[in-house]
């Protein structure tokens, strides 16, 4: 079975992670042969020339991109790079001992840190990371705070996620606001996107061959991971494809809304908005969300236009306020 092939931003992603994960560097016949991405490729039968130019390639990017990547030469002879060896060194990403923070700001810092865990390194580049330290080349501590790990609720992330890493065809149960019973969706999965702070996914439906977005509040089912494959090659440019997507369904609809000044609603809605004659104007790509958004600040928000996206929003103050009734002939 010929190896999948890894997107080159995956590959500069488990490369970096690699190079983090040790103090003494790695050799180029060591990332080659560990790393994801080249490896692969080591596996298609591609010359071990190629994939040093790639390399050379890849590490002047990063440096493009302010990734202190070291060249590390002979001891004995440093001007020497035969046998050179390759790193990050997490030292340049200490702050300087006279930087402080006070209490709030540290706070900030640490909610912020707290989308960011090991574990969302890829499988790829802990498997690498893995091999590299079984030659024996250490790291101080695991790679923590490099991949942006995103602590979702969501259930289906992981097993999504699985199915993006490994090319493999993926099932749920979808239920969509106002249908009474699910639908059972295939589909292969190509990127997992963050918008309007609500993740989504994006892939090509089997069942209807054509893409799709999916939000995953909406999965009401397990995934199940399928053994069925697919090409790779879709998933190059997919979380632009699909940020895209929303962005110009976004700019399709929008609200006129009346907001009260000095608000929670005036500032949150405020930071999307444009001024119009009546008040302000959102778009929004799902009026279920939105009208669920608009709802939780009660009397600060009224909706003028749509009358669909209205309707919606008085629907939810009345069940919030059925909710809180007295039982007849209690106080």
């Amino acid at each position: 079975m010929t190896p999948a092939r890894i997107p080159a931003e995956e590959r500069l992603t488990n490369l970096v992670v690699a190079l983090m994960a040790t103090e003494i560097g790695l050799t180029k016949k060591q990332i080659l042969d560990n790393v994801s991405g080249y490896r692969q490729r080591i596996e298609e039968g591609k010359s071990v020339d190629s994939l040093e130019k790639m390399f050379e390639r890849d590490k002047e990017d990063l440096r493009a991109l302010g990734m202190p990547v070291e060249t590390i030469g002979d001891p004995a002879d440093p001007q020497d790079l035969r046998e050179a060896r390759y790193r990050i060194p997490q030292a340049e990403y200490d702050l300087p001992p006279d930087i402080e923070f006070t209490a709030a700001e540290l706070a900030v810092l640490k909610l912020a840190g707290s989308v960011w865990r090991s574990e969302s390194v890829s499988a790829d580049a802990q498997a690498g990371v893995r091999k590299i330290r079984a030659l024996g080349i250490d790291g101080d501590e695991p790679i923590i705070g490099f991949a942006p790990r995103i602590d979702t609720r969501d259930p289906a992330f992981p097993a999504l996620q699985e199915g993006i890493e490994r090319n493999r065809v993926v099932a749920f149960e979808y239920l969509k606001p106002g249908e009474s019973a699910p639908t059972h969706r295939r589909v292969r999965p190509l990127a997992l996107v963050e918008y309007e702070s609500r993740w989504h996914l994006f892939g090509i439906d089997v069942d209807a061959d054509a893409e799709r977005t999916f939000l995953l509040s909406r999965i009401i089912s397990e995934v199940k991971v399928t053994a069925k494959t697919f090409d790779p090659a879709p998933r190059e440019g997919a979380a632009t494809r699909a940020l895209t997507g929303l962005e110009q369904f976004a700019a399709s609809q929008s609200a006129l809304l009346e907001v009260t000044p000095g608000t929670e609603a005036a500032l949150r809605l405020g930071r999307r908005a444009v001024p119009a004659a009546q008040g302000i104007r959102v778009s929004y790509v799902d009026r279920h969300i939105f009208a669920d958004e608009l709802a939780g600040y009660g009397p600060e928000v009224r909706v003028v236009e749509p009358d669909d996206l209205r309707d919606l929003v008085i629907q939810r103050l009345q069940a919030i306020v059925a909710s809180h009734a007295h039982p007849e002939g209690r106080a």
